[in-house]
């Protein structure tokens, strides 16, 4: 039964209405500061701390709560008899409910010019000790840091007669600790960068929430989950919604996840990205999705069979339908999924249809991590595209030419080292993915355009990084290459560019290489 409850939040959404709640369920509450503030403004009876302990708050606030009749009275087990006794000895009450949720740390820290007098007084110390305390005590007392849980509690206590069950109990301390350890690991991550005077902090601690169990993972064989980042707000296939089908696999998220973030590359026009097996299998601009569809689709058709299709406008319920009778498709993703289209895709009921939201034309700065056996690989997320780009050769590339060598090094910066693209007018030709030879990688580019009955001569080349030697180019001049895209850094870039001059071909560093492992 709760009685007495302790509120003192920082964020003070729906504590207005959890207070009214508690009071008219004959809760006596105690408070401190604004949150004291609040409740009187509002009507609602509270008791200051400072008044309830008999001991002012001092230290400019740093002092506040921590006092042996706020811990004793949430720490105090009621089963045993010398708890009760040197509880009553002592004039503490017990604290049955306590409602508390921290100081806005990682909002502070990232405000432009935080000092490090600011980031140090927003740290707090007494909420994190009130709830650990709550939470240790879970068997009697009944832990709130999340305003989404107040209106649950309230319904159980209303239909109990004041009373929190245990499963509830539990569940919200677990929540506790869930989010002291992820203040905990804020504080220590922002602190650890001014240690090492790095991005990278001396520990680095990372929180994310489980979204969902899976069947099984990358094989029937592995148990898997999927978790979010808590607080991931750009679009993404962690923030994404399911309109209908299947739960997502641990591959379907893998691999929209892969179609996703290339499609965010291309914003000149409409466009698709078809992904199979986390590698681009075909990439199109068009003058609507329906055609940027058709042309991606047009890549690599046996390749697209059970693929994930992006797109980055409005998907329509024309293009909707071409893809349903067309093909067998996985996952559909676009940042907004018109009725018609969501209505035309329920005849496929086991169709995954997501949608995303539109994303920045700026992505947000953000870390990418590698699990190795034993470790972690931690570096800054690939979001650019070139240093620069810098003609060569002697022929410098046409107006239409450079178009598709920038289009294939969008494409190119998304498919598996070694990468090579063929692309022309718009479209991906041939895309070569994952070989441990550039050359190999080249020659399966060419054969994905003959069996999709496409024509290698005319086009352009993309490679993820630079050539070792000259054969790369001469096999693409023979192959009907015209330009070609890299990065350059090679001992032997003159040897290259030389054997392009000799092709008359044109050539174009970036000075950014793009592996993808």
């Amino acid at each position: 039964m709760i009685k007495r409850a302790l509120l003192s939040v920082s964020d003070k959404t729906g504590l207005i209405d959890f207070a009214r709640a508690l009071h008219e369920l004959s809760v006596e509450m105690l408070s401190t500061g604004g949150t004291a503030k609040a409740l009187r403004e509002a009507g609602i009876p509270v008791i200051e701390v400072a008044d309830y302990t008999g001991f002012p708050e001092m230290l400019d606030g740093r002092v506040k709560t921590l006092h042996p009749k706020i811990h004793g009275g949430i720490l105090g087990r009621r089963d045993l008899p010398e708890h009760v006794a040197a509880m009553g000895q002592h004039g503490i009450g017990n604290i049955d409910l306590v409602c508390v949720n921290l100081y806005p740390f990682v909002a502070t820290v990232s405000k432009p010019g935080c000092t490090l007098e600011d980031a140090i007084e927003n740290i707090d110390i007494g909420g994190p000790a009130m709830v650990r305390s709550s939470a240790k005590n879970h068997a009697f007392v009944t832990i709130v840091t999340d305003p989404a849980d107040y209106a649950k509690v309230i319904d159980e206590m209303q239909a109990s007669g004041g009373a929190v069950s245990d499963k509830t109990r539990f569940s919200l301390a677990i929540k506790a600790f869930e989010h002291t350890a992820a203040y905990d690991g804020a504080i220590a991550n922002h602190f650890g960068k001014l240690v090492e005077e790095s991005e990278f902090p001396r520990t680095i601690n990372l929180q994310f929430q489980k979204a969902q169990g899976m069947r099984y993972g990358e094989n029937p064989h592995q148990n898997a989950a999927f978790y979010v980042e808590a607080g991931a707000k750009e679009a993404s296939i962690a923030t994404a919604k399911q309109l209908q089908g299947k739960e997502l696999s641990y591959n379907n998220i893998g691999d929209a996840d892969a179609a996703l973030e290339c499609v965010k590359q291309f914003d000149a026009a409409p466009a698709c990205v078809i992904v199979k097996h986390a590698n681009p299998c075909g990439v199109a601009y068009g003058k609507d999705l329906l055609e940027a569809y058709d042309r991606a689709y047009q890549t690599d058709p046996e390749s697209a069979f059970g693929g994930i299709i992006a797109f980055n406008g409005e998907l329509d319920g024309e293009t909707m339908k071409a893809i349903v009778e067309r093909q067998f498709v996985e996952v559909i993703i676009a940042p907004k999924v018109s009725a018609a289209a969501v209505e035309i895709a329920a005849a496929k009921k086991n169709v995954r249809v997501l949608e995303c939201g539109q994303w920045p034309a700026e992505p947000g700065k953000r870390l990418d991590f590698k699990r190795v056996n034993g470790g972690l690989l931690v570096q800054e997320a690939d979001l650019a595209l070139s240093n620069e780009i810098k003609v060569v050769t002697k022929r410098a590339p046409t107006e239409a030419e450079m178009r598709d060598l920038l289009f294939a090094w969008r494409v190119a910066k998304y498919v598996k080292s070694n990468a090579i693209v063929y692309a022309r007018g718009d479209m991906t030709i041939g895309v070569g993915a994952g070989q441990m030879s550039r050359v190999n990688s080249a020659r399966i580019a060419a054969i994905k355009a003959e069996h999709a009955g496409l024509a290698v001569p005319g086009s352009v080349m993309a490679s993820d990084a630079f050539f070792p030697f000259r054969d790369g180019i001469d096999n693409a001049a023979q192959a009907g290459i015209k330009a070609v895209i890299q990065p350059g850094g090679s001992m032997r870039d003159e040897e290259v560019i030389a054997a392009a001059d000799e092709h008359g071909m044109a050539m174009v560093f970036t000075g950014m290489r793009h592996f993808r492992h």
